[in-house]
């Protein structure tokens, strides 16, 4: 008679989720002890098949049971605590039992078992995942006065005490694992930040990821955050591996742990030996109220978490940490290429909330990059999508941070006055990001001759029309938006991106061929084009005719945020055409906006509110926005995002500030602009109410009560909406 387990141990029903020998398709569900009667549980084992196992079996059921959780142990033991207590060897043979019972009773299976870490020859394709929670990315700064500015504005937002928890920012590949019953169930790349490619058959060859939990109090479901590493002993390996097979060699450790990563092979993926380290917990029931006390509890879970996490109190403690890791980094198993700091209180920050970018409670300091020396060969000009031209430097070949340069970013005409460039000047260049490659410096002591000092162009080197440039403004543009190729083709790739309309089956060189054979001129061409015009294409085939033609029909359902988004109106990026279409809801009230509405929108200021007038009245631009409009996009907000919305709140506006209780400064934020009202960043005499949360700014109190603006409550505010 098998009978559920002692408490401690894990369930053997809980190991065999499913059988065919074992009760066919039920599930094995423990049994409840309070009803654990002889008669209960010979009716419960007869119904899942268990009465009929022999003696012999039992005993290799109740074997697999013990060497799985025993291995499991192990498995924490020597890859996250890298304390092993027994030797290879003995690991080794308990690991083949365990495989030789599996193998003997296939029906047996779990997919969370030991024997899973050796991943499988079987190519898979990747399914897209939508994430639970947003993969949001990270505010980066290289200026250490830029540390204390977030400092400083965490304080003044907060106008509370607050600690940061300072970690290392590890250098590979991002990775969402959701935990169900103690069980990984899934794991998720980052992808755009929405959705992700599912890679959990990889994962579960990386050795130092859990499959089962240790312990207890964690949640029946949640989330939790990483990073995917190769550590630099397995990478110069592979490195001197693939050298000698004159392969290819990896440009660094974090390419090298996203491309074993996306591997369609598993057992390829635990070949490579990948480690990971996870730093940040997500839920509804976590067990603390702190970043830091809840990743303490993750690692007596099992999980790898870094034991160089420290909670700062003051912008001192917080530099002494960024100098000390600048240094000691260099002695890590893993490549790091920064600091993160986090606002520990999970309270304080829901009450930041998050731009549509990234959190306003966290913020990645960047080591300052790598460095090399070579020399400018000349400067070419682009001319990008909003006409802004752009130089670029062309160089003699120099390895950067694990890759070759040829070409860097000189920015603007000032820049290159700045530098005083000469053609066939040493230059150091860097990598902002260790992505792009910029000059930041001339060794002027290299100069044997005078050479050609370098001349910003005037006129646009695609088009030939007189740049101009505005007032106030670092960058040339070429005017001619509606006959300069660059733009009106750098236009409609931005259109296709994927965080803008994301139409499948389209890009950059497929944009070209369709210029090319003048099957469209604008973005709004795009929604009237036939597969038989596809197919006249050279090298186009029907297949791709249709994913193509299916892919543009499919984003007449993309919202209006990101339509608004997708039109390359100069200075509106993501964050602001979220705010546009919640404050106006629609294309037709943008259109019917002033300057003035416009500027008090909370975050929108005089240059991007300039910018959306002179868009809008562009005869050109009206007849695209008329043409999508006739093809079937959306150009007002969704049903569901309508839904609750009055004018409650019309003609009114709010400044937001303190900390609050029930709901975070983005839902207050929401609801003004659900109601009818505006969010404004200041104080002014057309500011109607503050509402005003704990510990609200001194100098916002006193203007506002010199102004004799209404002060009101979180309970204030929503009795006005109810």
């Amino acid at each position: 008679m098998i009978k559920k387990q002692d408490s401690s141990q894990q369930s053997l029903f809980d190991l065999f989720p499913s059988s065919d020998k074992l009760g066919g398709k039920k599930s094995l569900q423990p049994i409840d002890e309070s009803k654990d009667s002889s008669e209960e549980v010979n009716a419960h084992n007869d119904t899942l098949g268990l009465n009929t196992l022999s003696s012999l079996e039992i005993a290799d059921f109740e074997q697999v049971s013990a060497l799985r959780k025993e291995l499991h142990e192990h498995n924490f033991h020597y890859y996250v605590e890298n304390k092993p207590v027994i030797e290879d060897s003995v690991f080794d043979d308990k690991m083949r039992k365990l495989q030789d019972l599996e193998h003997k009773y296939p029906h047996w299976r779990d997919a969370n078992s030991p024997t899973q870490r050796v991943g499988s020859d079987i190519n898979s394709e990747f399914s897209q995942v939508k994430h639970v929670y947003s993969m949001l990315s990270l505010g980066n700064t290289y200026s250490e006065s830029e540390v204390r500015d977030f400092f400083n504005r965490v304080k003044t937002d907060l106008n509370d005490s607050f600690e940061i928890c300072a970690e290392l920012k590890y250098d590979g590949t991002s990775i969402s694992l959701i935990y169900e019953d103690g069980k990984l169930i899934r794991a998720v790349t980052r992808g755009d930040g929405t959705r992700g490619d599912d890679v959990t058959d990889n994962v579960k060859t990386i050795r130092s990821i859990p499959l089962q939990l240790q312990g207890n109090g964690y949640p029946s479901f949640f989330e939790i955050r990483g990073e995917i590493l190769m550590p630099w002993e397995v990478f110069d390996r592979l490195n001197s591996e693939r050298e000698m097979r004159e392969e290819a060699l990896f440009a660094n450790p974090r390419n090298a742990a996203s491309g074993t990563l996306k591997q369609q092979s598993s057992k390829k993926v635990a070949e490579r030996h990948l480690d990971a380290y996870l730093y940040y917990l997500l839920g509804e029931n976590l067990p603390k109220q702190t970043h830091y006390e809840n990743m303490q509890c993750a690692k007596e879970w099992g999980f790898k978490v870094s034991s160089n996490m420290k909670l700062c109190r003051t912008i001192e403690e917080v530099m002494e940490y960024i100098a000390y890791w600048d240094v000691a980094r260099k002695d890590l198993p893993v490549a790091t290429d920064g600091i993160v700091l986090k606002v520990n209180d999970l309270r304080q920050q829901k009450n930041l909330g998050y731009t549509a970018k990234s959190p306003r409670w966290a913020i990645a300091y960047k080591f300052k990059a790598e460095r090399a020396l070579t020399r400018l060969n000349n400067v070419v000009y682009q001319v990008g999508r909003t006409g802004a031209v752009t130089p670029v430097a062309e160089l003699d070949p120099v390895q950067l941070s694990g890759t070759v340069v040829r070409r860097a970013s000189l920015h603007n005409a000032d820049v290159i006055s700045q530098l005083d460039l000469q053609i066939g000047d040493m230059v150091y260049v860097e990598k902002g990001g260790e992505i792009i490659p910029k000059i930041t410096e001339v060794d002027k002591s290299a100069r044997i001759l005078v050479g050609q000092p370098i001349q910003f162009i005037k006129n646009c080197p695609a088009c030939g029309t007189p740049l101009i440039r505005d007032e106030g403004e670092a960058a040339s543009y070429c005017p001619n938006q509606g006959g300069c190729p660059p733009q009106l083709r750098g236009r409609v790739e931005h259109f296709i991106s994927r965080r803008a309309m994301n139409i499948d089956g389209l890009g950059p060189e497929t944009v070209d061929s369709f210029f090319d054979a003048h099957l469209i001129n604008d973005v709004s061409d795009l929604y009237w084009l036939t597969s038989e015009q596809i197919l006249s294409l050279s090298h186009r085939k029907e297949k791709s005719a249709s994913n193509i033609i299916n892919g543009i029909q499919a984003s007449k359902n993309v919202p209006f945020e990101r339509v608004l988004f997708a039109l390359g109106i100069r200075y509106v990026g993501e964050t602001v055409a979220k705010l546009l279409a919640h404050t106006f809801g629609s294309m037709s009230k943008l259109q019917q906006a002033s300057l003035d509405d416009l500027i008090h929108v909370d975050g929108v200021g005089e240059r991007i509110a300039s910018s959306v007038i002179n868009y809008l009245k562009d005869p050109q631009n009206q007849l695209i926005i008329s043409r999508l409009t006739e093809a079937g996009l959306q150009f007002s907000l969704g049903s569901d995002e309508l839904e609750g919305r009055t004018n409650k709140l019309e003609g009114t506006s709010f400044v937001i500030s303190g900390v609050f209780n029930l709901h975070s400064r983005d839902d207050y934020k929401k609801m003004i602009t659900t109601h009818g009202g505006k969010c404004v960043g200041s104080i002014s005499k057309k500011t109607t109410y503050i509402l005003a949360g704990d510990n609200m700014g001194p100098a916002k109190l006193e203007k506002a009560t010199k102004l004799g603006i209404n002060i009101i409550d979180e309970k204030q505010f929503l009795s006005m909406i109810l």
